[in-house]
């Protein structure tokens, strides 16, 4: 359990991060008083929120297998989480321990972890903004780690719906795929507007954390891989992407409260 009395200089421990709190619905220790307080009361109103948070890390996996069996070699991980157990450089380095990954986070918190964890000349702890993508890409620490000449996969899992549209969520993805060389990869998970009841209080709990909630339709969320090919099987929930044959096996799935893809750049 993160401790306040050891935060990093310039964090207020008492001001809520969304990095933290999904890293508390995954079991994680890596949070504060108030991360934990905030994540407590979304899930008063979602109970579903730790099951969503875990067959979302479970997307995670599968979509980085299927980027590392496509010959995929480069990962930037825009805000998927801390950098632990389970986590992108952890499942490709399994079988391509050449993989090279970047992780970028604005939380200061979270850097300083994963760079506490990270040790590995294939793994950087990136501290950059998504929202300011041209300074992003033109970071020394990504640009050391990453050849953007070459094919990338840029992931954005439970990212763009704490984006609104006018701070420019599509014109985000819009540069990510100018910058990317063809065969590149993007991967998307994203919260849909499907109603339910506390969403706005939601709003109200992350607008007093360090990220508002912008919620789309389903063909909102599409619209994000414009100028990209989709694969198999194409932007579902979560839970339901899985490549290949592989069959959904097991009790009662969560309801459709997101939807992920992955696509291709031609």
């Amino acid at each position: 359990m993160a401790d306040e009395s050891s935060a990093v200089d310039g964090v207020d421990p008492n001001v809520p991060n969304v990095a933290r709190m999904y890293d508390y619905y995954l079991g994680g220790k890596d949070n504060f008083a108030a991360d934990r307080a905030a994540a407590e009361q979304i899930l008063a109103l979602f109970p579903d929120t730790r099951q969503a948070a875990r067959e979302n890390r479970a997307f995670l996996a599968r979509a980085v297998q299927a980027l590392v069996d496509a010959g995929i070699r480069q990962i930037v991980d825009l805000g998927s989480g801390l950098p632990t157990q389970g986590n992108v450089h952890e499942i490709a380095h399994r079988t391509a321990p050449d993989t090279r990954v970047a992780y970028v986070d604005y939380d200061a918190v979270v850097c300083a972890h994963g760079r506490a964890l990270l040790a590995d000349d294939n793994v950087a702890m990136v501290q950059g903004d998504v929202r300011d993508v041209d300074a992003l890409l033109a970071s020394p620490e990504l640009r050391k780690l990453i050849d953007l000449d070459r094919p990338v996969a840029f992931l954005m899992l439970a990212v763009l719906h704490f984006v609104s549209d006018e701070a420019g969520a599509y014109d985000i993805v819009a540069k990510l795929r100018e910058a990317s060389a063809p065969g590149s990869y993007l991967v998307i998970s994203h919260a849909t507007d499907t109603p339910m009841s506390g969403t706005a209080q939601a709003r109200e709990i992350y607008r007093n954390a360090t990220a508002s909630l912008s919620l789309r339709t389903f063909d909102e969320i599409s619209r994000f891989f414009d100028g990209y090919e989709l694969l198999e099987p194409g932007l579902v929930a979560p839970w339901q992407w899985r490549p290949g044959d592989e069959e959904i096996v097991g009790g009662e799935q969560p309801p459709v409260i997101g939807y992920a893809g992955v696509a291709r750049l031609a």
